[in-house]
Parts: C-alpha cells; sequence; structure tokens
C-alpha cells in the first residue's frame, strides 16, 4: 500500500471514528454480547502491524460468535498513538495494540518483552515469555497498573534505521538526531546520538523538516509506506539493537477477569495465533519491499561499521547489568531473568541454527 493510500484512509477514518467514540463512553452490552474497544498505536491499514491489530480484534470477534466484540481504533483515533497504553489503564478502553518499550518511562522493565540490544531473537524471546517465567514476570509489572498484556505479533529481527549520509564510525554518530525508541534507543545514546520516540505517523515529516536525521521504525514493508527513502537513501540492515521484536495486545485485568472463561481463553489464542501469522507477514514482504526499495528508488543497503557494532555491543553489556542492579526490585528481576534465559537459549541458536544458516548461504543456490 502506497504511503498517501493509507494515511489518506486513516485521516477520513479519524473523522468518522471520532464522531462515533462521542457515543462509546461506555462498552456496549446487549442481550448478553460485549463490545470492546482496541485502541492502537499504529495509523490505519498500517502494513503488518495495523493490519495484524484489525485481524486481531476481527479473530476475537469471529471466534467468539460475536458474544465479544472488538472495534478498532487507530492512532488518533481515540487518542494519540503514545496514549494508548494510558486509555486502558484510564478506562476510556478495553484493549490496546502496540508495543511494550514505548512504555519505558513507567517501568524499564518493559523494553524486554519488545527487544533488548543484542539479545534474544523472536523465537528465543517468545521461548522465555512462554516456557521460562517471562509472562509470569510481565505480569507483575503491568498489575501495578491494573492491566495485563499478551504477545500479539513478531516483526521478526528490524533493520537498522534510514541516514541521510553513509555511516563510517562512531564519530558520524555525535549529536545525530534519531528516532529510535526501547533499550536500543539508550544504546545509541550512549554511542553519541540524540535519541527521539515518536509515532510512525510522525516520522516521515520529522525527518523530511530536519527535525530528524534519521530514523528506524521497523523494516522494509513498513518503510515502504511511510517514504523515508525520499528523504534518505542509506538504510541499514540488520538492526543490533532489535532483534525480535514484539507486539503486544494489553487488556484490562479486571474487565478480562469477568469474562467467561471461554472467552478469555479465545483471546489468549487469538493473541498467540496473531503473533505467529504476523511474522509470517513480515518474512513475506519484507524481502519483496527491499527489492522495490533498491530497484525502484535508489536506495543503498549497508550494514553497520565493526567500529559501531563493536562499541553498541560494549554500551549494550553496560546498559543491562546496570538494569540489572536497579533500585527498582521488578526490572532487576525481569532482567536477572532474561539473562538467565538468554544464556541458555543462545546455546540453541548459535550452535544448531546459525551453522546450518552459514552453510546454507556459503554452499547452496537453486
Amino acid at each position: 500500500m502506497k504511503r498517501r493510500e493509507f494515511f489518506r484512509t486513516a485521516s477520513a477514518g479519524a473523522v468518522g471514528a471520532a464522531a462515533a467514540a462521542t457515543g462509546l463512553a461506555a462498552p456496549a452490552i446487549a442481550q448478553g454480547n460485549i463490545t470492546w474497544r482496541m485502541v492502537t498505536t499504529w495509523p490505519k491499514n498500517f502494513p503488518g502491524l495495523g493490519v495484524g491489530a484489525q485481524r486481531l480484534a476481527d479473530r476475537i470477534t469471529t471466534a467468539s460468535g460475536g458474544r465479544l466484540t472488538v472495534q478498532v481504533f487507530s492512532a488518533g483515533e481515540m487518542v494519540p498513538a503514545l496514549q494508548a497504553l494510558d486509555a486502558v489503564i484510564d478506562g476510556a478502553a478495553e484493549m490496546s495494540h502496540g508495543t511494550p518499550y514505548y512504555w519505558q518511562n513507567k517501568s524499564q522493565a518493559l523494553s524486554f518483552f519488545t527487544g533488548v540490544p543484542f539479545g534474544m531473537n523472536s523465537r528465543e524471546l517468545s521461548t522465555w515469555i512462554r516456557y521460562m517465567g517471562g509472562q509470569e514476570i510481565w505480569d507483575e509489572v503491568y498489575d501495578q497498573f491494573g492491566i495485563q498484556a499478551f504477545l500479539s505479533g513478531d516483526t521478526g529481527t528490524q533493520t537498522g534505521g534510514w541516514f541521510r549520509n553513509e555511516l563510517t564510525g562512531l564519530a558520524d554518530l555525535k549529536g545525530l538526531r534519531f528516532r529510535t525508541p526501547g533499550l536500543g534507543g539508550k544504546v545509541w545514546e550512549k554511542l553519541g546520538a540524540a535519541v527521539t520516540n515518536m509515532a510512525a505517523g510522525e516520522t516521515f515529516q520529522a525527518l523530511q523538516s530536519g527535525t530528524l536525521d534519521a530514523v528506524e521504525f521497523v523494516g522494509p514493508y513498513n518503510d515502504l509506506a511511510l517514504g523515508y527513502y525520499q528523504v534518505a537513501k542509506h538504510y541499514y540492515v540488520s538492526s543490533f539493537v532489535e532483534a525480535g521484536a514484539a507486539t503486544e495486545l494489553v487488556v484490562s485485568k479486571a474487565k478480562f477477569q469477568a469474562l467467561p472463561a471461554d472467552l478469555q481463553e479465545i483471546v489468549r489464542l487469538a493473541s498467540q495465533a496473531e503473533y505467529d501469522q504476523m511474522a509470517s507477514d513480515f518474512y513475506a514482504n519484507d524481502p519483496r519491499a527491499l527489492q522495490a526499495l533498491v530497484a525502484e528508488h535508489g536506495v543503498q543497503v549497508h550494514e553497520f561499521p565493526e567500529e559501531i557494532l563493536q562499541a553498541g555491543a560494549n554500551a549494550a553489556k553496560e546498559l543491562l547489568l546496570g538494569l540489572r542492579e536497579s533500585g527498582d526490585a521488578l526490572t532487576k528481576k525481569t532482567t536477572e531473568s532474561f539473562i538467565e534465559a538468554f544464556k541458555v537459549l543462545r546455546v540453541r541458536t548459535e550452535q544448531t541454527d546459525a551453522p546450518f544458516l552459514a552453510a546454507r548461504k556459503k554452499y547452496f543456490e537453486i
């Protein structure tokens, strides 16, 4: 989808939804059926992420036979993108769809459930959350705010970002105004960049106007639609700070627990199904979008210089060790759990998956 098309759709939808929202002060309940509102951090019809949020809502609605109908409000239709979580906490909505590291101002522990610099890939992350205590810690963190969350989408390993000029080393990062969130943003700060976070719908204009010198969002599938190539031609793959970024479905804990057991299970299973489907969506469309960026728009693809990678790894280690000694008990607990699981899971990835991929790349063409 072209950038103009989905933003034009988003604008039109926002007008209608804003009018409709005035009549949605409370969840609609009729003949035992419930309507919940999902606010998202994504533009309407946004490839992968926005489409995935809508698909998740539709899954829940269909699987429940309409007993739990989920209405989606894209970024700006009910609340601004980066106020989506607060809308659930405050009771203005029952659900939100975003990504945990957007809320690190509430708890630094939350960044671990999206992506950690030089950390877990998406398979490792979901294993930690599902089988090695991650979900239970995530529940503890969000319990402070009366909410709970489920993995709801997987972008896979993201790309490193768009830069106006080619990067030759660390000196090029000094004072660079860079949109990048989460713990990865903190690593880039340690490398000298001036880091900020902003919603997807704001990033192109900020890059175009010169408010930003560089921007990263997800990867080719989203980036082609956002149009970054019109301003910056140097595209870095792959990211060393977001190896397996995940999205979340957040629900009001009290309202979720008040649902019948079967509806609770539908929400859980629908979230798990969408986590897996979104991964395939990005895997299918990222390579094709990258091909278009290079062939049709003259984008130059790079890997980060070794000097930046080494400094980034050192900064990431320093950051994680600092969080492990954090005065905040839940951040410390989360960090320790993540590191313990990472030490186990990376053995499987590096001793089994990595050698196969290296051999396939070197020897197998078809």
